[in-house]
């Protein structure tokens, strides 16, 4: 959604803002719900490896809670809204959630590196489609930014797993 404010005049159209601000509002629900699960992780991981999960937990929330800002900056760059609500997030995310449930810590790590790679894949995508369909080289160089560092946080998750 465009908000009706003063009008970006920087080289794209209405159609192809809203396409990019869609895509924008899907990558940040899904990184608000992983956010969300890695902090559950932190709070809740027990076992020998507790104290190492905790802070590799921790450092990787807070940087998700740094990409999720960016995110949300960028959609109103572009004359978006941002969603900011939990009930926008779940019907928007693509990531599946496990509320309730408390895992092993390996399950823990298994359950963000199969998220960080869904991440990865939609990113692709839309990535593609930012810049092919809807011509916002910038949408997409910003995606490309942020696959790069999920594909560097699933490696260090399946470090962590092997």
């Amino acid at each position: 959604m465009i908000v009706k404010q003063l009008q970006a005049n920087i080289g794209l159209a209405d159609a192809q803002r809203e396409g990019v601000i869609g895509l924008l509002r899907s990558l940040l629900a899904d990184e608000y719900v992983l956010y969300t699960k890695t902090r559950n992780f932190h709070w809740n991981v027990t076992g020998p490896r507790f104290h190492d999960l905790h802070k590799f937990f921790e450092d990787q929330y807070n940087f998700l809670d740094e990409k999720i800002d960016e995110i949300a900056e960028r959609i109103r760059s572009l004359g978006g809204v941002a969603p900011g609500s939990l009930a926008e997030f779940l019907a928007s995310a693509r990531l599946v959630e496990h509320a309730g449930e408390l895992s092993s810590a390996d399950v823990m790590l298994e359950r963000l590196l199969t998220d960080h790679e869904t991440v990865i894949r939609h990113l692709r995508e839309d990535l593609k489609r930012a810049d092919e369909e809807f011509g916002d080289a910038g949408t997409s160089d910003f995606l490309t930014g942020l696959m790069e560092d999920h594909e560097k946080m699933a490696w260090m998750l399946r470090a962590m797993l092997s």
